[in-house]
């Protein structure tokens, strides 16, 4: 048992967190204190000792954030998210994980991302769930065993998408209420969250969501359709009414990286009431696929220098999943800290890669974690001692394409007519040219600084 289990229990941690959301502005800084003494690991301690000072900042944009999401949430997502997110996918999950791990052999992770439906409502330019065929579902019955066998790994939190889940919206409601030691967090492009809805998800306090945007008006509609720009403000302002908790999912591409990384862009998020953003570089795959439409490598450095920047000073949580390979230690997919399954239950890496070795329909979940190219994955990350570098697609496709190869895996997507090493051969070209200006940067910040501090006992990525 870790130490917070031990001296507290589930119960009393939950009751803890609670008292302490009763009284925000006051508890705010006894929040981290508590959480220094009683997180299971060293890392997340020293995690919660940097932001104390941020948080003790009244005048800081981190303050501003928390005491916002702690003052404006409906009482219900407030604590159920504070005791789901922290309680027990982190506290409590994350020593269950490590455990299983021992006993499967292979890592456990913290997340998984799940597509109830590959139907959508809109047809966007480079969507990468855009070359499925439109038509698989999970059942609710699927995703409730799904949900059930990752709570006894110690997995809490749900990252769902699609094609677009609001499709699902009756049955992500029953989800949720089911489940309500997890949490679900929802990628949507906006376009069908009623007042209704929002009224019942934010009963179950446990539904978060992200809503999908390319920039301002002309980029959104651009890609998205006419009218859908307003739409996603029109919804944001419904979230927000209701007290649930929301932020946005950009994907920043040649054409509209400066916009999604101006303060333009960012103020509005934050006065609709965003409290994170989520980036996403353009992955060739999917729909209309375009190598020209990828940021070029001087944009992708640009755009992490800007994310620096907006975390100094602007009060909302910004990640880009690839420039903070750094923080994450690498590529965190393939099972060492999430994974994907499709709306077919095909089990894959990530929601970028689409190959699989095997279908969750047949199999379980624990048996899911140990297919060869999980294991293919786990066994070759981090991908490059340059975290700058950490995805095995667009940063190092000879490694995706020998992992495929390796594994005997199978392509997912409706047009199976381009083999992974056409895919890797096509790719080649721009990681070469993002590599050489990744390692000018990396050999600047940090010189021959190695990986290994990253590493757990066996070698493997830690969480």
């Amino acid at each position: 048992m870790n130490l917070a289990e031990t001296y507290l229990g589930q119960q009393a941690l939950q009751r803890v967190v609670g008292m302490l959301l009763r009284n925000p502005e006051e508890n705010l800084p006894r929040l981290v204190d508590w959480a220094v003494k009683i997180a299971p690991l060293e890392s997340h301690r020293e995690i919660a000792r940097k932001v104390k000072p941020f948080l003790d900042d009244k005048e800081g944009n981190w303050y501003k954030l928390g005491m916002r999401l702690l003052t404006e949430t409906h009482p219900t997502v407030r604590e159920r998210t504070a005791v789901n997110f922290f309680v027990n996918a982190s506290f409590l999950g994350i020593p269950k994980q490590r455990e299983a791990e021992k006993r499967l052999g292979v890592k456990v992770p913290w997340a998984i991302l799940m597509d109830p439906t590959e139907k959508c409502n809109l047809r966007c330019i480079g969507c990468w769930a855009g070359d499925y065929q439109l038509r698989h579902e999970l059942s609710l019955d699927t995703m409730d065993r799904i949900c059930r066998e990752a709570g006894d790994l110690g997995i809490h939190f749900f990252v769902v998408s699609g094609g677009e889940p609001m499709v699902r919206k009756d049955d992500l409601l029953e989800l949720a209420r089911r489940h309500p030691d997890k949490m679900f967090h929802l990628y949507t492009n906006g376009t069908l969250i009623t007042p209704e809805f929002a009224r019942e998800a934010a009963k179950r306090g446990n539904l978060v969501f992200a809503l999908s945007i390319e920039g301002l008006e002309e980029a959104t509609d651009a890609r998205r359709g006419k009218g859908v720009f307003q739409k996603v403000l029109n919804a944001m302002d419904i979230l927000r009414s209701e007290g649930l908790i929301y932020g946005f999912s950009a994907t920043y591409t040649r054409k509209n990286t400066e916009e999604v990384a101006s303060d333009e862009f960012i103020d509005l998020m934050v006065d609709k009431g965003a409290a994170f953003g989520w980036y996403f570089t353009y992955i060739p795959i999917g729909r209309d696929v375009d190598l020209e439409l990828m940021a070029t490598p001087e944009q992708r450095a640009y755009m992490f220098d800007r994310i620096r920047e907006f975390r100094r000073t602007k009060p909302i949580f910004l990640v880009d999943f690839w420039n903070d390979g750094e923080a994450a230690v690498g590529c965190i997919a393939g099972g060492r800290k999430y994974f994907h399954i499709n709306a077919a239950g095909e089990v894959e890496p990530c929601a970028f890669a689409h190959y699989a070795t095997c279908n969750i329909n047949d199999v379980s979940l624990e048996e899911a974690l140990q297919n060869p190219l999980f294991k293919a994955y786990q066994s070759r990350q981090p991908f490059s001692d340059n975290l700058r570098r950490p995805c095995p697609i667009i940063d190092h496709p000879e490694m995706l394409r020998a992992m495929v190869h390796e594994s005997g895996a199978h392509p997912t997507q409706l047009s199976a007519d381009e083999t992974v090493d056409e895919f890797a051969d096509k790719l080649a070209g721009y990681a070469a040219q993002w590599g050489e200006l990744a390692d000018r940067i990396w050999e600047e910040e940090h010189g021959n600084e190695p990986v290994a501090a990253g590493l757990d006992g066996l070698g493997r990525v830690g969480h």
